[in-house]
């Protein structure tokens, strides 16, 4: 006997009796109580999800009767009967563990041991060897006990349970959900009862979220975390990624927002710019992001190279520079077939360059 006819004592006293039988009804039928059904109806009642996982784990089923007729369930009716007009008529209890033992005590010295007046045979020896055999064997392990309510989606993606947030995947995002939750595990699921999320129970006002439920774009950069952000960094460069790796080796976790820094500057530069400011930082050991941002200033940009010209009308060709070398050693000293400084004469040309006539200077009087 229990006080309160909730799921959870209806579920422990059908427990309590497969334990206490030593084996499991493959079928079970029952009323259309409200702690295990949530809409009577003969041809497809809707089962208490609570309810449902509790058949699942015992391997048994639940056969609601008709609504309003108890004749379906006679027998249980009369067994009903039976204790109300024998083992509690005209008695009182101090307590509801006593009148649990009463009924106990009755129910192996009184009910098993009575001959049944149809089948005209003991209780317990039929129940023993008949009945029991009957029975599906019990699981190792009893049912879970826990909590469970229905929830709705909240516009972060988390729901309330015992004033804690837990995160569910993004397309339930507004529905309604089912949690079930205990002292060590939350567990979501959907209205088809199809578990969508799990984690481990958090003090009030804490938040428990998982990375495969949040969207990509809600994911900041740091939340990343500093393997992720070096990864984009390498895209620009290979100096850069050389920089980033020096500068996180040097600065540690500090570097993280560094890195943010830096992809940011990607923005507002080309990653040319980028690549020879980190190999300016790199070569002068500087892990400072402003060091980056005056070099970006001030470094101007890469002269340009044009192509090694040997061939050109203005250039004379190799063989009339050898000519002239050979020439000049050929010739004796002093001779006037050696171009002179300042000429612009060649071997074989005599003709001294003219001399520029000097003008005259020209002083100012200064009168007295």
């Amino acid at each position: 006997a229990v006080y309160r006819q909730t799921t959870e004592e209806f579920i422990r006293c059908l427990e309590n009796a497969f334990r206490h039988f030593g084996g499991v009804p493959r079928t079970l039928v029952i009323d259309n109580l409200r702690a295990a059904v949530t809409q009577a109806d003969w041809f497809d009642p809707q089962l208490n999800p609570k309810v449902r996982s509790f058949c699942e784990h015992y391997g048994t089923g639940i056969l609601p009767t008709r609504p309003y007729t108890p004749r379906h369930k006679g027998k249980i009716e009369r067994g009903i009967g039976y204790v109300k007009n024998n083992a509690l008529k005209g008695r009182t209890f101090e307590s509801l563990a006593d009148q649990n033992r009463h009924l106990r005590e009755g129910e192996q010295t009184v009910a098993d041991t009575r001959i049944h007046g149809t089948t005209r045979r003991q209780v317990g020896q039929v129940f023993q060897s008949v009945e029991r055999t009957a029975l599906q064997p019990l699981p190792p392990d009893l049912f879970p006990s826990f909590t469970e309510s229905r929830r709705k989606v909240n516009r972060d993606g988390h729901v309330e349970v015992a004033r804690a947030y837990y995160s569910v995947p993004p397309e339930h995002l507004g529905r309604e959900v089912w949690a079930r939750w205990d002292a060590r595990v939350v567990r979501i699921f959907n209205t088809s009862m199809q578990p969508i999320a799990v984690h481990a129970r958090q003090e009030p006002g804490r938040f428990s979220s998982q990375d495969r439920h949040l969207l990509p774009e809600k994911i900041s950069g740091i939340e990343r975390g500093s393997a992720w952000l070096l990864a984009q960094v390498r895209r620009v460069g290979p100096a850069t990624g050389c920089w980033a790796e020096a500068m996180i080796e040097n600065r540690g976790i500090e570097g993280v927002r560094v890195l943010l820094g830096l992809l940011h500057l990607t923005r507002r530069h080309d990653a040319e710019s980028l690549e020879r400011a980190c190999d300016v930082a790199q070569t002068h050991g500087a892990y400072r992001l402003r060091v980056i941002r005056e070099l970006l200033k001030r470094l101007a940009p890469a002269q340009e190279q044009f192509e090694f010209i040997d061939r050109h009308p203005i250039i004379r060709s190799l063989e009339e520079y050898g000519q002239f070398v050979q020439a000049a050693l050929a010739a004796p000293t002093g001779s006037a077939g050696v171009c002179r400084a300042g000429s612009a004469a060649w071997p074989g040309d005599s003709t001294p360059p003219a001399r520029q006539p000097h003008s005259p200077v020209r002083r100012r009087a200064t009168g007295t």
